[in-house]
């Protein structure tokens, strides 16, 4: 009893483990073996999340932007993006292993571009480290901002190689159907054969499965696109600083109770600086920084800091709400034209398929109608050659008439003149039958 409850606990424990191929914002790679729940205490997912990016599961095409995540399930990438790293699912499999070399190059080049140069004043570094942590340290991981315009945040630069693996995906194969489909469909108008047929089958089948994943990418991003709040989510690395930001202005409020004016215009000015850095970072984020009217009278110095503290959260919540997406709506907009060309494309090929198949339908029904001509043809052939046989059979009837009286000499010309008699008439009444088909349209 207790080896079979030891056996269920283990089963228990290791139920949900996934390995996921952890990418940090340096483009170095792990493994981690991993829980559901350990993935949403990371991730800050809710377990329907997960269940997208699930194997077992069919889920469409989806691109979710979250709090703390980005989930993306896109053909075969399956990941989860954060503002530092990013967590891949079936990173064995071949379709995926130059998928994440192309994904850690990207993620290496951008850590490389990100760096504090050695030239930077000292001055400059230690005023936007005290600003974002209150401290002289160094800006690490996800702390640390752009400081060219050119370069995206981490979540952008990740999901840019997910939506470009996806969609070149789709292309290649969309390109393979074409190039297969052209010649097969000549082949078939030419010769309307079991095996053209066959083939033909195969790539509407082919074409249908494509269009409909293609479609399916398509429409999620243009759902996106449609969005600026969903958009919005995305911004993982913008949502972390300025949480940050709100953390470190209030422990900074909170370290005395005594504050002055001077005080407050120092982290007025604190604040104009972190929005000067987030201007060259390449965002619009605005921050309402208002001053509010202090009265002549002598106010406690608690009744400031309650009123700034309150100013400064409502102010990030307005900045929240009011990101601007053109950076990332450009991003997804190049790869929703790519992805409605392709789909285009396969429209294209559709209509191809589609007169194509008209145009056999057609041939088939011209070869049935041949048939059909020819049956009539032949039963008329039939009735009259019936006739004959009829006149045949009662010419062979044993009875007296005076044509089997007559001798050799003088019955032969009259037998000759019966059958021939016979004959005459009755490729007469075929010709009388064939002129009143015509005659009625129908061969």
């Amino acid at each position: 009893m207790i080896n079979r409850a030891v056996t269920f606990s283990v089963r228990q424990k290791g139920t949900g483990v996934r390995a996921w191929l952890l990418l940090d914002s340096s483009g170095l790679s792990q493994v981690l073996e991993e829980g559901k729940y350990a993935t949403m205490r990371r991730t800050g997912l809710p377990a329907r999340d997960l269940r997208i990016l699930d194997p077992l599961l069919s889920y469409p095409s989806t691109v979710l932007g979250r709090e703390r995540a980005i989930v993306i399930k896109l053909e075969h990438i399956k990941a989860i993006i954060t503002a530092h790293e990013v967590l891949l699912l079936n990173s064995k499999d071949p379709s995926v292993v130059s998928f994440v070399e192309e994904l850690r190059r990207r993620l290496t080049s951008r850590y490389e571009a990100t760096k504090i140069p050695d030239e930077t004043p000292p001055m400059e570094v230690t005023r936007s480290q005290s600003f974002r942590g209150g401290s002289t340290r160094s800006l690490q991981g996800p702390e640390k901002r752009d400081v060219s315009s050119k370069v995206l945040p981490f979540e952008f630069v990740a999901l840019e190689a997910c939506l470009e693996a996806a969609c070149s995906s789709l292309e290649i194969e969309a390109m393979a159907l074409e190039e297969e489909a052209y010649p097969t469909l000549d082949k078939l108008t030419s010769k309307i054969s079991t095996h053209n047929l066959e083939r033909v089958r195969q790539i509407k089948n082919r074409l249908v499965d494509i269009s409909g994943r293609v479609q399916k990418v398509r429409d999620e991003l243009e759902h996106l696109l449609d969005d600026d709040g969903d958009m919005a989510e995305m911004y993982l690395t913008e949502k972390l600083f300025q949480q940050q930001l709100e953390d470190s202005s209030n422990s900074s409020l909170n370290e005395g109770d005594d504050i002055n004016d001077t005080d407050l215009h120092t982290i007025f000015e604190d604040q104009i600086h972190a929005e000067d850095l987030l201007q060259v970072q390449g965002t619009s984020t605005r921050y309402e920084i208002n001053v509010a009217d202090r009265s002549e009278d002598n106010m406690s110095n608690k009744h400031i800091r309650d009123s700034h503290g309150t100013k400064t959260s409502c102010s990030h919540s307005v900045i929240g709400k009011h990101l601007n997406v053109e950076e990332l709506e450009m991003l997804l907009e190049t790869y929703f034209v790519q992805v409605d060309g392709v789909l285009n494309k396969l429209s294209t090929l559709r209509e191809y398929v589609d007169d194509t198949d008209d145009y056999v339908n057609i041939m088939l029904d011209d070869k049935q109608n041949q048939l059909l001509r020819m049956g009539v043809l032949m039963t008329t052939a039939n009735l009259v050659l019936t006739a004959f046989i009829v006149l045949c059979g009662v010419m062979g009837v044993n009875i007296r008439i005076e044509l089997f009286k007559e001798s050799v000499e003088t019955g032969m010309p009259k037998f000759l003149w019966t059958v021939g008699g016979g004959t005459a008439g009755t490729i007469f009444l075929y010709v009388m039958a064939i002129a009143w088909y015509k005659h009625k349209r129908l061969i």
